[in-house]
This record gives C-alpha cells, structure tokens and sequence, in this order.
C-alpha cells in the first residue's frame, strides 16, 4: 500500500512520514471551549507568533465554537471575526494558516485572504457550496467526522471505527465527484465529537486502521472533555499531561497532524516520539 501523496500548503511541504505536524489552535471567538479565545487582531498575530515560535508548523484560525451548546454565529459576525486574522498572520507572520469554517464563504474569503487550507468539521456537509469553494481554489481540506445531530454516542454503539471509516469514505466520495482533488483530502476521526469516553480511547487506540484511506491523519484530542474525565474531572487548563499521553499514542498509531492548544509542551513531545519510532529523526 503506498503512503499519502505529499500536500503543499505555500512555502511548507508536509511529506507524511517524516515527522508529526504541528497545527496550533487559534479561536477568535469569545466563547471557546477551551477558553481561549482572542478577540483581537494583535492579540492574534502575537499569539500565532508565539505559536510558531514554539513549534507550530500551521496555525488553524476559527471564529465559531463548535463545542457542545455554541450558539451559530452569522456569516457576517465570523468573516468579521476571521478574514483579519488570517489577513495578518499569512501577511504580517507569513504563517500557513488552516481556516476552521463551515462556511463556503468565509473560507473563500480566507483563502483569498491568504489561507492555505480549510478545515470543515462537518466534512463538507454543512454548506451545500463548500466543495465547490475548495475544489474552485484547489485548496486543501481536512473532512472530520462526529459534527451535527445526526451523530451520537448512542448510534454509534460498539462499532464506532467502522462508523468513522464509513463515514469517511463517503466524505471523500463526495468531495471527489464534487472536483475536489482526493490528495488534498486530510481526514480526522473526530475525537470528542459525538463520542462517549470510551469510544474516543477506542478511535486513538485503532486509529491506524485508518490507513486504508491511503491519506493523512488529522486528531485533535487536546484539553478534550474526555481527557477530563479520565482524570477524575480535571478542568480544561490541566488536561495538558492527558492531551500528551493522547499525542503519543495518536503519533504512534499513525497520526500525522496533531492538532493542540499547548504547542509549546506538545510540539516537545512529538518530536521526542518522532525521535524514538523514525530513528532519522533523532540523530
């Protein structure tokens, strides 16, 4: 079976295998679950800054939450939220910049604006125009599953990977007769959407089974209700030790892209991890 085809995001290549990628999370959006939100252009470009100082290799923008109870935000308040930031951290920082939308327009606009790559959570399912945003400029796109109410713990039961690759592959059926071209598909399994504790340990701990979609692998398990209750209800700002037992198992099992809040903790344990499982790595 031959490995992914290699993606090309403005001046940064990302050959799979190699090493792990670092996407770090930046909300401009008041009301994140992780609480970290910026509401301001300088506060975004110096938090991307530092991001990048610490080891991020994409810094993934988004102004809706899409934790559980987040009100949808208008499009007019999200490109409001959005195009700026993207405008000064592709500009200002020359950074690679992921937009994280739902929105076929915001993710036009972002592109436009510099974005290199869109990141939908609902797999393309949301916005009927999206496919034909990202295939019209050739962008990039990560389809992740467990958005919306059609998911939920209950109707996944004990099948929840098999769910996950059906899932999936009918996103990248879609996407593909829609004229998105299929080596620019990322796909993540969605953990902590739609899952149960335990079906979230089971995506990390099958998830190399998604190998036989021949294409890189997305997970974001960072500060995760899940990594809370595991350790006995910790609150968001102490999940980093949990998120990093879930970045090296993730790593381990196949993922490509890790995508986390504490990239300066996080992008030291991947590379360590990377250093112990690719030997050329740690010479």
């Amino acid at each position: 079976m031959t490995g992914p085809v290699p993606v090309h995001l403005r001046d940064l290549t990302l050959e799979w295998g190699r090493r792990t990628y670092i996407m770090g999370v930046l909300n401009v959006t008041p009301d994140s679950f992780s609480g970290d939100g910026i509401m301001d252009v300088p506060a975004a470009v110096a938090r991307a800054r530092q991001m990048l100082a610490e080891g991020a290799d994409i810094i993934d923008v988004g102004g809706e939450s899409t934790r559980p109870g987040a009100q949808p935000v208008p499009l007019d308040e999200e490109l409001r939220r959005v195009i700026p930031a993207v405008e000064a951290l592709a500009g200002e920082l020359g950074a690679v910049v992921s937009v994280d939308t739902m929105k076929s327009e915001v993710a036009r606009r972002a592109l436009r604006a510099g974005a290199a790559m869109v990141n939908d959570v609902s797999a393309l399912r949301a916005d009927p125009d999206m496919a034909g945003v990202v295939a019209e400029l050739q962008a990039p796109v990560v389809l992740m599953h467990g958005y919306g109410a059609a998911m939920s713990p209950s109707a996944l039961a004990a099948r929840v990977m098999p769910e996950v690759l059906e899932f999936l592959e009918e996103r990248i059926e879609s996407a593909v007769a829609s004229g998105v071209a299929r080596e620019r598909i990322l796909v993540d399994p969605g953990f902590g959407f739609g899952k149960t504790v335990q079906q979230n340990l089971e995506i990390i701990r099958r998830l190399r089974e998604l190998r036989v979609l021949q294409l890189p692998v997305v997970i974001g398990p960072s500060r995760k209700g899940t990594i809370g209750r595991v350790l006995g209800g910790l609150p968001v700002q102490e999940r980093v030790e949990g998120t990093a037992a879930a970045v090296v198992v993730s790593i381990l099992n196949g993922a490509d892209v890790i995508r986390v809040h504490d990239v300066h903790v996080l992008a030291r344990v991947a590379r360590m991890t990377d250093a112990i499982i690719r030997p050329e790595q740690g010479e």
